[in-house]
């Protein structure tokens, strides 16, 4: 029999998916052993030593030890902290509490499989809540492209606040092995803290194997700098789960992001949210706008027919910022991706964005963009080197058992219900 060369070319397309998705289903075993999906119910012990507010020398922390952090914990005069794998600190939720990496200062957080680091809530088990305390905020000294103000978000010491430079190269924090649970306190309306906040950081970074569990606002966000990251997760973020801006560059690798439908900030939130620069800064025109490339990402709302309807699209662009996202899985959101209305033609479109060789699974539009010019031409071709779901898909009818409560999985379960986009 003749074989047609675009349905040859569609089948071969199809073979190599699936079986990078198969690979990509073996890697993620990275995830076992040092996640809890469900802290909650971890009965973690009581606090014997309150951290001081201010560490200036040196220091250590040991895993014999459980920490209380209370008040804002600064790390100051380029000291450098440093803990010990299997470390618990619990974070006051009466006192709002942050740990604050100040410039010039290192901290080296490398837990292990066995024994991860863990920030969590100080309340009882079945009684912690999203937003106890406030977060972890590294600053660094590498590049952004703000034009203006370059103090941390939230109500810091101002001495202690200020971010960025030119120090691509810097080493700014090592962290492996980390958990962080019940973070992002709110301050006021306009003021939020999140999981974690990297600020500036430099190159050679090491942050890796990183959880973010219920999160009052984002999980990761990102203020400019070129660290590249990978394993990390973001479970039930209320707002962002990763979110970059002022200039990001670098490379993510092997992210987990689990939304719920009905978890959301009132402005809308995404699996990724990605900002070239922020207006409130304004942009330094001397800087480049973020680009961030992302590879084996998977990016799921816990939606079904009866909930699907409260989803936004996973992905949100703004600001010209450039996204190149690969070899990923997109599921149970309203869309792929919406577009403000920076992108003022469908080439702006593809030349800052790109999803190639993955799957999604979406209920409305695939694309949206705010502009004018979107009801010109077909822009689902912009996804056009990708397999999707022929009908939406409830979570548990793409992966293998979404909702258990202590080891979910989320192995995509094999289907004839993918086709290619042409």
């Amino acid at each position: 029999m003749k074989l047609n060369i675009v349905n040859f070319t569609i089948f071969l397309f199809t073979i190599l998916s699936f079986s990078q998705t198969k690979s990509y289903d073996d890697q993620m075993k990275w995830m076992k052993g040092w996640t809890n999906f469900d802290p909650n119910h971890e009965d973690y012990p009581e606090a014997e030593e309150k951290l001081p507010n201010i560490i200036n020398t040196d220091s250590y922390l040991s895993n014999d030890v459980v920490y209380l952090m209370s008040g804002n914990v600064y790390i100051i005069d380029n000291a450098t902290l440093t803990i010990q794998e299997g470390t618990i600190i619990r974070c006051d939720t009466e006192d709002a509490s942050s740990l604050v990496v100040t410039k010039g200062s290192r901290l080296i957080a490398k837990g292990s499989k066995t024994l991860p680091i863990v920030f969590t809530s100080n309340n009882t088990k079945r009684s912690r809540n999203p937003g106890d305390w406030g977060g972890i905020i590294v600053i660094g000294s590498g590049k952004v492209n703000a034009a203006t103000s370059k103090t941390v978000e939230g109500n810091f010491l101002p001495q202690y606040a200020e971010y960025g430079g030119s120090r691509e190269d810097e080493n700014t924090t090592e962290m492996s092995y980390v958990r962080i649970e019940y973070a992002g306190k709110k301050i006021n309306q306009s003021k939020e803290l999140n999981g974690l906040s990297l600020y500036a950081l430099g190159k050679n970074s090491i942050l890796h194997h990183i959880m973010i569990s219920y999160s009052a606002d984002d999980s990761f966000e990102v203020f400019g700098g070129s660290a590249n990251m990978n394993n990390l997760i973001s479970f039930k973020a209320k707002d962002d789960d990763y979110d970059f801006t002022l200039g990001y560059t670098g490379m993510l690798d092997n992210i987990l992001a689990i939304r719920h439908p009905y978890i959301s900030d009132s402005s809308g939130s995404y699996a990724i949210e990605a900002d070239g620069y922020d207006p409130k800064s304004g942009l330094d025109a001397t800087r480049i706008l973020s680009e961030i490339h992302i590879k084996n990402a998977t990016l799921i709302n816990l939606s079904d027919i009866s909930n699907y309807k409260f989803t936004t699209a996973a992905i949100s662009s703004k600001n010209m910022a450039k996204l190149n996202v690969t070899q990923s899985r997109i599921s149970g959101f309203a869309n792929v991706v919406l577009f403000d209305t920076s992108y003022t033609s469908y080439t702006d479109l593809e030349n800052k964005f790109l999803l190639e060789n993955s799957i999604f699974n979406v209920h409305g539009p695939t694309v949206i963009a705010k502009s004018q010019f979107a009801t010109i031409g077909n822009i689902d071709q912009l996804l056009k080197y990708n397999m999707y779901t022929k009908h939406f898909q409830a979570v548990d009818n793409v992966f293998v058992d979404p909702f258990h409560r202590k080891h979910p999985k989320f192995t995509i379960k094999d289907s004839d219900t993918y086709t290619v986009m042409q």
